[in-house]
């Protein structure tokens, strides 16, 4: 009797084991889910990546089962590029031309190409603008031609999005007089005159034109159709995008322009299992994304592949595609 009852308890132990085995398969054991470390890599605490980043992490930790997300502040999109290059992040927003010349090993990245990065998804438009004073009577971005015109920081993003765009209307740096200026160097210089223009991607409105705006009658130049076109085919990561009339105070034109788009990237880490949970985590939560960002109320499902400058994680293609 002994061996007995000593069988059937061994066999009701096993059973007890099976069934919790059965349920954490179904789902069922979630509080024992393997624990998933993702740092995602934003900007400035004061910029638009980082409270953006912060809602991403708080809707991949209430939907993917042991997600434990946090986003970290950095340099930005070529700082983000670096560290998830080390692995000191996961996954980072990160403009997609930046991303385009690490993955092809140009402009800042030239001779340091970046390997095993893949797209989740693009997420709203940081437009290239070309400010100058209405008073200035500079029309076209043709009209730069002997001007002294701020073109971004040094090797910045800005910079070679300004030689682009020049360059699609046949002007070189040889035709202008280039001037290396931050945002806000470039709002204060044409403010008081030292330059006749300036260069800035951002999203809109911009804080730094909005300050010109307050001050002085401001005038944006147009990229037009054909310009845009030849610069999409030859750097896929444009958009077009066009600047609403009122925009900036006093200037009552619509303006077409070009953007290039915020991004989030992964590198190898994330696999495709977890690419398509993080897809579908964000985009199923879009809400709560739209509330941490004026900027953010861009991202849409529909447009989550445009401007896309590198192969998608198969999951997030996946998600998207179903």
């Amino acid at each position: 009797m002994k061996f007995a009852n000593w069988k059937k308890a061994l066999m009701a132990g096993l059973a007890v084991v099976a069934m919790a085995a059965v349920l954490t398969g179904c789902g069922g054991g979630d509080n024992t889910a393997e624990k998933k470390f993702l740092n995602i890599g934003t900007g400035g605490t004061a910029g638009t990546y980082y409270p953006i980043g912060g809602a991403m992490a708080e809707v991949l930790n209430k939907d993917i089962p042991g997600m434990n997300a946090s986003a970290q502040s950095t340099g930005a999109s070529v700082a983000n590029i670096n560290m998830l290059k080390d692995g000191s992040v996961d996954l980072a927003i990160v403009q997609n031309d930046i991303t385009y010349y690490a993955v092809n090993g140009t402009e800042m990245f030239k001779d340091k190409k970046v390997e095993s990065l893949k797209g989740i998804a693009t997420l709203y438009p940081e437009t290239c603008q070309a400010v100058t004073l209405d008073s200035s009577g500079i029309k076209t971005i043709a009209d730069l031609k002997g001007k002294k015109v701020a073109v971004g920081a040094a090797g910045s993003g800005v910079e070679a999005n300004a030689r682009q765009i020049l360059e699609a209307y046949g002007v070189t740096y040889n035709d202008i007089q280039p001037q290396y200026l931050s945002f806000a160097e470039a709002a204060n210089a044409l403010k008081d005159g030292n330059i006749d223009a300036a260069f800035l991607t951002a999203g809109y409105p911009t804080s730094a034109v909005q300050d010109i705006a307050s001050q002085h009658k401001v005038r944006l130049l147009p990229v037009d159709a054909d310009k845009a076109d030849a610069l999409i085919a030859k750097y896929p990561f444009y958009t077009k995008t066009v600047i609403p009339a009122g925009t900036y105070a006093g200037f009552e034109e619509e303006v077409p322009a070009v953007s290039v788009m915020a991004m989030l990237v992964a590198n190898d880490k994330v696999d495709d299992s977890l690419g398509y949970a993080i897809a579908k985590a964000i985009f199923g939560n879009l809400d709560r994304i739209h509330a941490a960002h004026s900027a953010a109320k861009a991202i849409l499902k529909e447009k989550a592949l445009e401007g896309m400058p590198l192969p998608v994680n198969a999951g997030a293609e996946k998600f998207f595609k179903e």
